[in-house]
Order: C-alpha cells, then structure tokens, then sequence
C-alpha cells in the first residue's frame, strides 16, 4: 500500500478524492489546512501529495516550498483558479503536476498514476547520472551543475535536461517528451514542453557553456548537441 496526503479546505473535494484514491489501493491521511499538511507530512514516509493551493493558516504554495526543503516526493498541486502565473508558480517551487478545478476525480488517479510509473522506472534501474562536458546531472539527489555550480532548475526541467542529454545527438519530438517526462497519462498539449525548455534554457544560459547547446529542430523538436569535449 502507498501512502497518499491528500491537502484541501473543501470536505466535499477531500471526500471525493480519498474515495477515489482507496478504491486504487492507496492509505489515504487527509488535512484541511496547510498546517495540518506539514505535520502529516512530518509524521510518515508519503508516496505522494495531493495539494490545494488556497488553503488557510499556510496556502498550498509554501508548504510546497518546505516539503521541498526536505524531500523530493511527487506533488500534484490543486487550485480553483488557472492563470498561467499560479501555474508556472507552482512548478517553479518544485510541484510535478498541476490541476485546476473543477476537475475529474479519474483524470487525476490518471496524472497520479503517471507520476509514480515514472517514478518506479527510475527506481528499477534506470541510469541516475550523466556528464557531458562541463554539465553534470544527478537524477538520484536533482541536481544540476555546470563547471562545478549548481544550476537551480525545477523538477520537470530536470527530467527534460536529463532525457536529452542521456541521448545526445537524438531528437525528440514534443510529443515524445510529454510522453517521457508528464506521462502517457498527461492531458495537456505540446506548448508545455515549449514553455519549458525556454524556462530551462533561460536558467542554465546564465552560466558559460560553450561546450553543449540545447538545439530546436524546427517542426520537430529538440536534441541536445556537444560542441565539443
């Protein structure tokens, strides 16, 4: 059985969300207020986070804030409201998906499901470090260093980098990466890769590189390319 903290002010949406979650084998602790969150989350080792972001005494974004301070575990964030800045927000902080309400109870075992398949197949063998040139990346501790900095990417960026470097010199479609990094349970379109890779290559080109680029292949997608080592 995993555990699940699922976090929301509304009875109604907890209720419904733990049904759900039960019936997929999950033990389910709940907790109304931000405050609330983090002392479950202090009490026992979760598989996953179920997080509302208007929530009182502490609202969803800076528990995240401080669950990411000590762990790394998979957190769909929750919110009535869908601008665009809540969600980049959220996942600059370090959240892994994002849902606007209302929404169906099924899409969201479906996002959680994808997560943790992810998930399992790094556990279960999949490489955890890589190093081209001055650029090292640690899946198993997410981090990411150029010339021996650490470059502060969020979660999602990471997993990019790290599928394009891992195979340097291929290209992937958007498409591909959403189904890699989201999940082929993921419901949003390709402009989410797009929105991204711009966020990502924002940060890591403040740092010198001029031995690697990340390459857009026009009607394509994107490849990482050594320039040379």
């Amino acid at each position: 059985m995993k555990n699940l903290l699922i976090a929301d002010d509304n009875e109604q949406i907890l209720d419904v969300l733990k049904e759900y979650a039960v019936k997929e084998n999950y033990t389910v602790y709940t907790a109304k207020t931000g405050k609330e969150a983090l002392d479950e989350f202090g009490k026992r080792n979760y598989h996953a986070i179920l997080l509302d972001v208007m929530m009182p005494v502490i609202d969803g974004f800076e528990v995240c804030r401080k669950i990411r301070e000590r762990s790394m575990v998979p957190i769909i964030m929750i919110t009535a409201r869908g601008e665009d800045f809540e969600r980049i927000m959220g996942l600059d902080i370090g959240a892994d998906d994002y849902v606007v309400k209302p929404f169906s109870p099924s899409e969201v075992m479906a996002r959680l499901r994808a997560i943790l398949r992810r998930l399992e197949l790094t556990e279960n063998g999949q490489q955890q470090y890589v190093k081209k040139g001055s650029l090292k990346i640690s899946m198993e501790k997410f981090q990411v260093f150029i010339h021996g900095e650490e470059v502060h990417l969020t979660k999602k960026e990471i997993e990019i980098l790290f599928l394009l470097v891992s195979k340097t010199g291929n290209v992937f479609s958007r498409g591909h990466i959403l189904d890699s990094v989201w999940g082929y349970d993921y419901y949003g379109d390709e402009r989410t890769v797009d929105t991204h890779i711009k966020r990502m290559r924002a940060k890591l080109d403040r740092h010198s590189h001029p031995d690697w680029k990340i390459v857009t292949v026009r009607g394509v997608g994107y490849r990482f390319e050594v320039c040379y080592e």
